[in-house]
């Protein structure tokens, strides 16, 4: 007899192969439905409601409501599948109540001035290199974050960038996001169409033999944590004390847009969001815009000037 966990092995297979979903999305079921497992060991027990009830209000216990939604669709994803195995008498989430109050947090942006601020020691860093590899290390960085704010694209799909996926004839870059997805973005700035180019001469032989476009210093693919790391160490090079993370360079890329009148369906587009929802929370961002419309589009401030007559 089958146990809980040869089901989940087998849906597991089942999303990689004919789903073909991301490695990171398999990460994360895996390990949501091995906590269920662990949870739960008798398989009928297990493929009941009340048993799933108990274990959504446990997770609601130890973790955030985001970590929570996630491991829930984990779960009825994997319910959905046994159910279309025929592998169930009754899907445990038919007539169960998952839905909850979730707190909407805006997206944290990087002011306009500290991006200036950020790119201009980069550039400089690269002047001052005393060494070859310091140098080498400087173009990628200015290349790395040039696209990076450029685009707008996730820093997994900016690592998971392979060299035909980037058309410096055309200037276009060829994005893969969530739920293997395309997109093409044009790159319009001449200083990041440099930067580019520099980073592909001078790093030529290493992107052949890596297989990726940025590389590191093993020619080995450039990983999440190490932009992560190269963005804290310019920050701090730059004096600027807020936490900077590279998420905040796609929501300061979707920020800035917005402020300069692009129409949110375009931004949403670029981000790759399959919703317009989604794009939506950076209505709730712009404050400079904000700020322009009230202070000087205000119908208020077409009136005559009232006259205190007290």
């Amino acid at each position: 007899m089958n146990t809980l966990n040869d089901y989940i092995t087998e849906y597991l297979e089942y999303c990689e192969y004919r789903k073909r979903l991301d490695s990171k999305t398999l990460k994360a079921y895996k390990t949501d439905l091995k906590q269920y497992n662990t949870y739960s060991c008798d398989l009928h027990e297990c493929l009941s409601r009340n048993t799933v009830d108990i274990f959504i209000t446990e997770l609601h216990k130890q973790y955030k409501p985001k970590t929570v939604k996630r491991k829930i669709a984990s779960l009825k994803a994997f319910f959905h599948y046994m159910e279309y195995k025929d592998l169930l008498e009754e899907n445990p989430f038919t007539k169960l109540d998952v839905h909850f109050r979730e707190a909407k947090l805006l997206p944290k942006t990087i002011p306009f001035h500290s991006i200036q601020k950020f790119l201009s020691v980069l550039y400089e860093q690269k002047k001052q290199a005393a060494s070859e590899y310091q140098l080498r290390c400087s173009i990628r960085d200015i290349a790395v974050i040039e696209l990076l704010f450029a685009t707008g694209m996730r820093i997994s799909e900016l690592c998971s960038l392979k060299p035909s996926d980037i058309d410096l004839e055309s200037n276009t870059v060829l994005i893969y996001g969530k739920g293997a997805k395309e997109r093409i973005l044009q790159i319009g700035n001449p200083e990041v169409i440099s930067a580019l180019i520099l980073y592909q001469d001078t790093f030529k032989e290493d992107i052949n033999a890596c297989g990726y476009f940025f590389v590191n210093k093993l020619k080995h693919k450039l990983s999440d944590q190490s932009v992560r790391f190269m963005i804290n160490r310019y920050a701090e090079l730059a004096g600027i004390e807020q936490h900077l993370t590279p998420h905040m360079f796609r929501h300061s890329f979707a920020t800035l847009l917005l402020e300069q009148d692009v129409d949110i369906r375009y931004i949403q587009k670029m981000l790759g969001h399959s919703s317009i929802s989604t794009t939506e929370i950076y209505t709730h961002v712009s404050n400079n815009k904000q700020k322009d419309i009230l202070v000087n589009k205000h119908p208020r401030n077409l009136m005559t000037p009232m006259k205190d007559n007290i």
